[in-house]
């Protein structure tokens, strides 16, 4: 919103067809950002995160997470953790907005969320990347 504040809505399971006429559904947790155990929401509605008290002045989203920018350059990730595209050093489902520290003292203008990999760029033209580097989507040797 013109504030500052993320707002999220849509759905965080999906469903599948299994033989016998039975479904099921497929879980990606924290998909919303909302907190656990929320998994679908109808209608835009707001996170209850603040990002450390920061405004939202960017957003990037995937399939399975979600990067916000906030005004002072930091980031923060939610969703699945698969291979570490979250940016925490571990591949923890984040069921909230949770500060990226590899960050810290760096101030980030631009973020991008691929399919298993995410993207930031600093304030000093500095390219970072991580996650699944699967076929050079890291641009490490």
């Amino acid at each position: 919103d013109g504030e500052g504040r993320l707002s999220s809505c849509g759905s965080a399971a999906e469903g599948q067809e299994e033989e016998e006429d039975e479904s099921s559904e497929e879980e990606f947790p924290g998909l919303l950002g909302h907190g656990e155990g929320v998994l679908q929401l109808k209608t835009p509605t707001r996170l209850p995160s603040l990002l450390g008290g920061e405004r939202a002045i960017g957003v990037a989203a995937s399939g399975l997470f979600s990067l916000a920018l906030s005004a002072d350059g930091a980031v923060w990730s939610w969703g699945c953790g698969g291979p570490g595209e979250l940016g925490h050093g571990d591949k923890e489902d984040q069921w909230q907005p949770k500060k990226i520290e590899a960050f810290a003292g760096q101030r980030v203008v631009a973020v991008s969320a691929g399919c298993f990999h995410s993207l930031a760029i600093t304030a000093d033209g500095d390219v970072w990347s991580w996650g699944w580097g699967d076929s050079g989507r890291l641009g490490h040797r």
